[in-house]
């Protein structure tokens, strides 16, 4: 009894595989010392291919439905072995099981800004990032091209090649569908069946089938997001430089009044209300009117025990008068406006 359990388990007659877990996509039939019976069953299940390989070669296919393993369902192998029609003897293969699964939700994205051609600004680095899903179509050449002879191969073990690929054909995607980076994200649909087909080749010579591929997000590196969204500004007031400028103006004032402007006397208390103004084209305009308004002023004559030169009321006046035109145009606020007359009424006392 001993002696037929010993030789009972020297040969398979059941050959099968029962996935465990996702993301395997190739799994070795342990033979070890064992062979296969003649006229053994071999079940493969939906969604799976298995494979004999004889010394290295891949010799049958087998897909979905049980299989009785003899010369006539064995034809290539049995070529190799030069077995006669009559042969019923237990023999030794390795068999492969594939996973045709699709391999979805697979995350692919650039760890660096790419470099591509682009209709309205020459040349941009854009970021980009989505998934994409796959399966295994043509068992035999990746066996060949990857998996080999590893008792187990799973997507993990691939992923970094995969994702290679679709960043590899970002250019040629983006160069393919014709749409300027403006018009990306509002063609996200477009550039995802062009990355598809621009990387559905790379992934056929793996002997795998590029199921999808989805664009979650297009975007810019941070500076060149901050030059976009200036461009985007100057669009909104028709490319009006003065009015960009009087944007630009309104919303640096608050902070330059806060701190205190640049200097001394009347000069820098206009610096500390309207630096922004005064560097912009606007309001130098404005400023440089006042000045040529006003009668240029005699110095005093000379004297050794002349007082140190006091605030001039027309200066001050002068000075109020402008100030109160950029309250009037909406550019100072009320609190602001206030809170610098109360400083030059201050220096006529």
């Amino acid at each position: 009894m001993a002696l037929m359990d010993f030789i009972r388990k020297q040969f398979i007659d059941i050959i099968e595989w029962t996935e465990q877990g996702d993301g395997v996509l190739a799994w070795r039939f342990p033979i070890a010392d064992r062979e296969i019976q003649y006229g053994a069953s071999l079940t493969v299940r939906e969604s799976q291919v298995a494979v004999f390989v004889n010394e290295g070669q891949v010799a049958d296919v087998f897909g979905p439905g049980m299989h009785k393993l003899t010369t006539q369902t064995l034809p290539v192998l049995t070529y190799l072995r030069n077995w006669d029609k009559l042969f019923q003897s237990p023999f030794k293969s390795d068999v492969y099981f594939f996973s045709t699964r699709q391999q979805v939700d697979r995350r692919w994205g650039t760890t660096q800004p790419v470099t591509i051609r682009d209709s309205d600004f020459g040349a941009v680095r854009l970021r980009a990032f989505g998934n994409y899903a796959f399966r295994i179509a043509d068992p035999k050449r990746f066996h060949t091209e990857i998996s080999g002879t590893r008792d187990v191969y799973t997507v993990e073990d691939l992923d970094g090649q995969l994702r290679g690929l679709m960043l590899q054909h970002i250019s040629d995607a983006v160069a393919g569908s014709g749409v300027p980076f403006l018009d990306l994200a509002a063609n996200q649909v477009m550039f995802a069946g062009r990355l598809r087909d621009a990387t559905a080749p790379a992934f056929e010579a793996l002997g795998l089938k590029l199921e999808g591929v989805t664009v979650q997000n297009v975007s810019l590196p941070d500076e060149l997001q901050k030059i976009l969204d200036q461009k985007i500004g100057m669009g909104m007031v028709g490319g009006d430089m003065g009015k960009f400028m009087q944007y630009q103006t309104a919303q640096a004032i608050p902070t330059l009044a806060s701190s205190g402007g640049a200097g001394g006397g009347i000069a820098g208390d206009a610096m500390g209300l309207g630096a922004g103004v005064a560097l912009g084209q606007v309001m130098a305009q404005q400023l440089g009117q006042g000045l040529q308004a006003q009668p240029p002023v005699a110095a005093p004559a000379a004297t050794p025990a002349a007082a140190p030169a006091g605030v001039r009321p027309e200066e001050v006046m002068a000075t109020l008068e402008k100030l109160g035109e950029l309250k009037a145009k909406g550019i100072l606020t009320d609190d602001e406006f206030a809170a610098k007359k109360a400083e030059l009424l201050k220096k006529l006392v």
